[in-house]
């Protein structure tokens, strides 16, 4: 074993500088979670209670199996828009009768559970997840469908919803509709592209078009149980296959559904038993990274809280020193790990990251990436270099890369750095947030900087005088835009990440991520790397 050295100091001013910095942020962010929790508020919560019902997160907690955790995704989706927080779905990854499964739950304490462009934009993504990693899916349905002053987003790109379900479907990923209230228009259609549906007796109402509509469009009268009752779905129409006495039933019948899937991951989980804990306390983890990002922090005392017994073989650990590099296991499973030591990526660091990205694929072990970088090096000096081409080089590699990529952000995640570090549009299996991460085309003092420098070469150029006063009052505003654009809350608002985490949770998470992933097979790429500028 290479069991890591830690230099951290728990009892020093710096470590506890850090942890509170941690600790307040961790504060600010439970305060935005709440407001997902919460969905519609005490009104609508206790209207939806009164009526008999339960909340999407206690149909969730009845469908798992007892004590197994549930990783919610995108919690904060819709953060900082007119939408409310959680975009009025709750989506995330359980073990149903012992299946790992993705789940969908529309909340109907928001708007009746109706879609917004929020909605559709986290759906789309926990199908990406669903389908990426073969995971059955369970679908939690009581919603009005469209929200209708916003439907001029959500009309054409919505169709996608169902694209999806019979893609899966197609590809044999199983698909499951538990309708508890109101299914209509377009959503009917979730429960009719399912492979398999339970309604629930009395509640259920499925229907493309309801009295009002039918009323309006034939003249035919029809109440709700006639045009689209669950008992009408199960005796008449043959849309429903099992028909539930009550949303408890339902939950009981879907578990069963599972049981009888005859599901099988691709490859077999390790033991528990034989799964080493890190050497170091993850509560640690809290005052690893400074709150001023300029500062450097040695990734190395991350990744000896998270991996199985600390145990690490670093990669060129004398070259390209500011990214290592280097082979561990977490909760039993191989991984391959980078992650930004100094923050700027040279060329060494890229071509290092090249070939270990190469190595990985040879072997099917998927990959790790630890962000905290600043991007890669500028200046005449590393230009003439070739720091383009090694930058392309390593971008190139993760691009082309065919194991599966997960991805956490540290620190800072910015230009370029953030790609060649596999972000969000170089498709990670899964991405993740600390609080302390920020993410933008540059820091706000470079950025504000850079468009301070072209102003006054402008000004210049055309013979103007450049008023100074004007220019730090704008360099002011930026810094303070871009600063604001940059924090996890406001990108995991826009599903840039699956969710900003806790990062004592940082290893329990990815564990999570890793037995998903480990459900589809995968096989590294043996070549296909397009060409490599050398």
């Amino acid at each position: 074993m290479t069991v890591l050295a830690s230099a951290l100091d728990p009892s020093g001013a710096e470590y506890a500088e850090h942890r509170q910095t941690m600790l307040d942020r961790l504060a600010e962010l439970g305060t935005e979670q709440a407001k997902a929790l919460a969905g519609g508020g005490e009104k609508y919560v206790a209207r939806h209670r009164k009526r008999g019902k339960l909340l999407a997160r206690e149909r969730i907690e009845l469908l798992l199996d007892p004590d197994t955790p549930f990783l919610e995704l995108s919690p904060l989706a819709a953060w900082g828009s007119d939408y409310p927080v959680g975009a009025s779905m709750v989506t995330g990854i359980g073990v149903v009768e012992g299946v790992e499964c993705l789940i969908t739950a529309n909340d109907p304490t928001v708007r009746g559970g109706a879609s917004n462009p929020w909605t559709l934009k986290k759906a789309f993504r926990a199908h990406e997840i669903g389908h990426a990693n073969r995971l059955p899916s369970i679908h939690l349905v009581e919603s009005g469908g469209a929200d209708l002053p916003s439907q001029k987003e959500i009309f054409i790109p919505g169709g996608a919803l169902f694209k999806h379900l019979t893609q899966s479907s197609a590809a044999g990923i199983p698909t499951i509709a538990v309708v508890f209230g109101n299914s209509t228009a377009g959503g009917a259609y979730v429960p009719g592209m399912s492979d398999h549906v339970i309604m629930v007796k009395e509640r259920a109402k499925v229907f493309l078009g309801g009295p009002p509509l039918v009323k309006m469009a034939t003249g035919e009268e029809s109440d709700d149980e006639s045009l689209g009752g669950a008992e009408m779905h199960a005796r008449t129409s043959g849309l429903a296959d099992h028909l539930a006495e009550d949303e408890r039933d339902a939950l009981r019948q879907a578990r069963r559904v599972v049981s009888r899937l005859n599901w099988h991951k691709a490859y077999a989980d390790p033991d528990p038993v034989s799964v080493a804990a890190p050497k170091y306390d993850e509560d640690e983890l809290l005052g690893i990274v400074p709150g001023d990002l300029k500062k450097p922090f040695d990734p190395r005392e991350v990744i000896a809280r998270i991996v199985d017994g600390s145990d690490f073989d670093e990669f060129k650990p004398l070259y390209g020193s500011s990214l290592v590099t280097g082979w561990a296991a977490l909760h039993g499973y191989p991984v391959g790990i980078l992650a930004n030591a100094q923050g700027v990526l040279f060329s060494e660091e890229s071509q290092k990251a090249a070939q270990f990205i190469q190595l990985a694929n040879q072997r099917d072990i998927p990959l790790l990436f630890l962000h905290n970088t600043t991007g890669y090096m500028v200046g005449k000096e590393y230009e003439q270099g070739g720091i383009i081409k090694h930058g392309a080089m390593m971008i190139n590699a993760v691009s082309n890369s065919r194991v599966p990529h997960l991805s956490v952000l540290m620190g800072a995640s910015y230009g370029a750095g953030h790609y060649g570090m596999c972000g969000r549009a170089y498709d990670p299996r899964f991405l993740f947030a600390w609080p302390s991460a920020k993410s933008a085309v540059m820091g706000p003092q470079q950025l504000a900087g850079v468009l301070s420098i072209v102003a006054r070469a402008s000004a210049a150029a055309k013979g103007q005088p450049y008023d100074d006063e004007a220019d730090a009052g704008l360099r002011a505003m930026v810094e303070q835009q871009i600063e604001a654009e940059s924090l996890p809350m406001f990108l995991s608002g826009r599903l840039y990440d699956d969710g900003v985490i806790d990062p004592r949770d940082t290893r329990t998470v990815l564990g999570l991520c890793l037995s998903a992933i480990h459900t589809a097979p995968y096989e590294g790429a043996r070549g296909g790397f397009g060409v490599f500028r050398m």
